[in-house]
């Protein structure tokens, strides 16, 4: 037997239904929010995340599915959204349409990495970017549609947490303080570090290692070197967050992992399936654009991991719908009446509602055994007499009881009853 390959899952049809609740909470959700869905390719030209993401972060530099086409062009299964996105807005003509641009995505991405609790190598994001405007309202609004969305999912136990990293002109002064405290420990610190105190040291407050973590514990924070204009927009934020009632925390620590972000960060953190963990991240990335050669226009935006929402979900004990179970479950008796309600059946189904019938060829017992098991609301029992007096007799599985129902009122009575 072929397995699947290592980092991936097969979703099954009994938790399939999970996943559609996930995906028809985030797209309400944003749509509430005049969101709309946009659709990229799965993969795109290498230069795209080697450009938009960052030469600095693990993404580009261990984790990206990378190959030469048939053409010999270098291409890359998408890693994340925001920079697919970003190439849609530019190559589409977006930026000349009214602002600001308002988009959300459901996708799967991939990384090559140790595969863990709710983090595999094909993935899945729901995401949402904003882009052309620069002000505070938009860094709010989006963490109040992430806001939002977690708690349309019935989550408790997420905390925000938020930050501000700056921008270019605060952050040169930063660095320099940065490699100022760092240069002392390098020598104890990892490779990556050691290769970031040049490129970008403040990707080293975000290394995992743990010789590295407690070099990072006293170093410099950022918002101690926020310039004027910084300084006012993360106040802003937070002051608008404070009116809007969404509780958060600051915290200095974070920067996120990818090179676009500038001024507010945030995530929001679950300890429900286990270890403290992100479920949702995101901030503000102004100089995107810029960094693939283009204009700069300010955005913002976040990304959530679908499988680590459903495990917080489940965890939570968070009131996910149930699954819909088949409304009605037609029995023949014989191969007259199982013919006969095989026709009821897709006359039922073409009225928009979900109903079974016998292709085994099973006994009568064996049948209703099937219906309880699809959970199936009403099974509707034909035979001989039932085909000559033009009526099923309908068993309510709920309420154990039975009633004569003509052929042609069969639609009728489930939809009343659905």
């Amino acid at each position: 037997m072929i397995a699947r390959p290592k980092g991936t899952k097969d979703v099954l049809p009994s938790e399939a239904y999970l996943w559609h609740r996930l995906e028809e909470t985030a797209r309400e959700t944003a749509e509430r929010f005049s969101f709309r869905e946009i659709r990229t390719p799965v993969f795109e030209h290498t230069e795209l995340f080697a450009r938009g993401v960052g030469d600095t972060t693990d993404i580009v530099n261990k984790e990206m599915y990378t190959f030469l086409d048939k053409g010999g062009r270098s291409v890359t299964l998408r890693p994340e959204g925001t920079a697919g996105v970003a190439r849609a807005f530019l190559e589409n003509g977006l930026a000349g349409g009214a602002m600001p641009f308002k988009a959300y995505y459901l996708i799967s991405a991939f990384r090559y990495e140790r595969p863990q609790a709710g983090r595999l190598r094909e993935f899945h994001q729901f995401g949402a970017e904003l882009y052309g405007s620069g002000e505070p309202f938009a860094d709010a609004e989006a963490i109040s549609l992430a806001d939002t969305f977690l708690k349309n999912l019935g989550l408790k136990r997420v905390e925000l947490q938020i930050n501000s990293i700056g921008c270019k002109s605060c952050r040169e002064n930063y660095h320099a303080a940065l490699k100022e405290y760092f240069r002392p420990y390098l020598s104890d610190m990892c490779a990556d570090c050691n290769a970031r105190f040049e490129k970008n040291p403040m990707r080293m407050l975000d290394c995992k290692e743990e010789r590295c973590r407690r070099a990072t514990a006293g170093a410099p924070r950022m918002l101690d070197y926020l310039c004027g204009d910084c300084a006012a927009h993360f106040a802003a934020v937070r002051e608008l967050l404070d009116e809007a009632g969404i509780g958060y925390t600051v915290n200095p620590s974070i920067v996120r992992g990818l090179d676009y972000y500038s001024r507010t960060v945030f995530e929001f953190t679950s300890s429900a399936a286990g270890a403290q963990g992100t479920v949702l991240g995101g901030g503000r990335y102004d100089t995107l654009l810029e960094q693939m050669g283009e204009k700069s226009v300010p955005a913002v935006g976040f990304a959530a991991g679908m499988e680590r929402l459903l495990m917080v979900t489940a965890a939570e004990n968070a009131a996910m719908q149930e699954e819909a179970g088949v409304c009605c479950y037609l029995a023949g008796m014989d191969e007259a009446s199982r013919k006969r309600a095989f026709l009821l059946a897709d006359g039922l189904r073409k009225r928009g509602i979900a109903c079974e019938c016998d292709l085994m060829n099973r006994s009568l017992k064996a049948q209703f055994k099937y219906a309880d098991k699809s959970g199936a609301r009403f099974v509707a029992v034909i035979g001989e007499r039932e085909i000559a007096e033009g009526a099923a007799e309908v068993k309510d599985m709920k309420k154990s009881s039975s009633e004569r129902v003509p052929f042609e009122n069969l639609a009728e009575y489930l939809s009343a009853r659905k």
